[in-house]
């Protein structure tokens, strides 16, 4: 077996680069009233933004205009297993590059729920709720998730070294093996991502995502709101309402 298994429980978010300020949303809002003009909005610090500066933006996102917020670009680097990119991929206004088992042998690190994970889900399709498990559900979900990756990953091995192309060996791996990408959005993407993928208070429309992507998600929001502050505390007192 190539390396030991290791068990995560965990997701890593790092964004990698970032050309995304407060000024970016200022200068595109400002083209259409003052023309070229509103590149003087494009310099300078964020803590000196005016008082007006932080109104307009503000206006935008309250009216929903929406693509002042477009022009800036965030590139975040993430490790989460399988089925968290299977949901990111469905926010089709990112663009995607992921790791690929066609052209590398995938390392032997799955995701196991952590103990306080919620495992039980009740009620009726769109009103669903979760809650935590017992003790023996807690051992059962442990056991069965180590169990299975340990020998799907065996038998992903068994067939490498047969001389099976990856391709075809990969076909065995469960949904819960790590995967690595980058994930490249504007702002005003995000926020359309972080509206679905946070349960956060002050929703105006409360969303009850799968806690694994929420786990990027509230990172990601996290790195972002260092960049663009105004944006993200607008973005809070407006209702987490997407422009």
């Amino acid at each position: 077996m190539s390396g030991e298994i290791e068990f995560r429980s965990d997701v890593t978010v790092e964004l990698v680069r970032a050309q995304a300020t407060d000024r970016d949303v200022l200068f595109a809002a400002r083209v259409s009233t003052v023309g070229e003009q509103s590149l003087d909005s494009a310099t300078g610090d964020t803590a000196e933004l005016a008082k007006r500066d932080r109104g307009l933006i503000n206006y935008l996102m309250r009216d929903r205009h929406g693509t002042p917020f477009e022009h800036n670009s965030l590139t975040f680097y993430v490790q989460a297993p399988l089925f968290v990119f299977r949901e990111f991929q469905r926010h089709r206004m990112a663009s995607y590059n992921e790791e690929s088992g066609r052209y590398r042998e995938l390392r032997p690190v799955f995701y196991v729920p952590a103990a306080e994970r919620n495992l039980r889900q009740e009620g009726r399709p769109g009103k669903y709720e979760f809650f935590p498990g017992s003790a023996e559900q807690v051992d059962l979900v442990q056991t069965e998730v180590r169990t299975q990756s340990e020998a799907a990953y065996a038998s992903y091995q068994r067939m490498l070294d047969a001389g099976v192309a990856r391709e075809v060996a990969r076909t065995v791996l469960p949904l819960n093996i790590y995967s690595s990408m980058y994930v490249t959005m504007n702002a005003r993407s995000l926020m359309n991502f972080l509206s679905l993928r946070r349960k956060a208070e002050g929703s105006t429309f409360p969303s009850f995502p799968q806690r694994e992507i929420e786990m990027c998600a509230e990172k990601m929001e996290d790195l972002w709101s260092q960049h663009m502050p105004v944006t993200a505390e607008v973005f809070q007192a407006n209702g987490r309402v997407a422009p």
